[in-house]
């Protein structure tokens, strides 16, 4: 089977949980070897820039220590073969399109997702 994870959804859960739930799915996924790929659009495309630093939760005395790092996630998925792709112009229309962000990702025209859609045959939007 051929899956795709779509996120749309940028930043759910990551204060709770201190990661992205799909990036951590497909981690374990591609750890018994699915054939897996990873979809960025929306508010989700802002997960390919470096240097993100989430400010830390904290209620009362009580910080949270383990920030997410979303940018260090995508960057193991990427080193373990999973393809991630980013719309190009999600990046565009939040004025990301030159900021500087992780190596390995590949950039698609929203024109293109037709033909990238029809590669696999599952469909997973989050």
């Amino acid at each position: 089977m051929r899956a795709l994870q779509i996120i749309e959804a940028g930043y759910r859960g990551t204060l709770e949980e201190q990661d992205d739930t799909i990036i951590w799915l497909t981690h374990a996924m591609k750890g018994i070897d699915a054939d897996i790929s990873v979809l960025l659009c929306g508010n989700a495309v802002n997960y390919i820039l470096v240097d993100q630093a989430p400010p830390m939760l904290q209620f009362g005395n009580w910080v949270q220590t383990q920030a997410t790092d979303i940018e260090g996630d995508l960057v193991k998925l990427i080193d373990k073969d999973v393809e991630v792709y980013v719309v190009k112009e999600d990046l565009k229309s939040r004025g990301l399109i030159n900021r500087k962000n992780i190596g390995g990702i590949k950039l698609i025209d929203r024109n293109q997702l037709p033909s990238l859609l029809e590669k696999y045959e599952q469909l997973w939007h989050w």
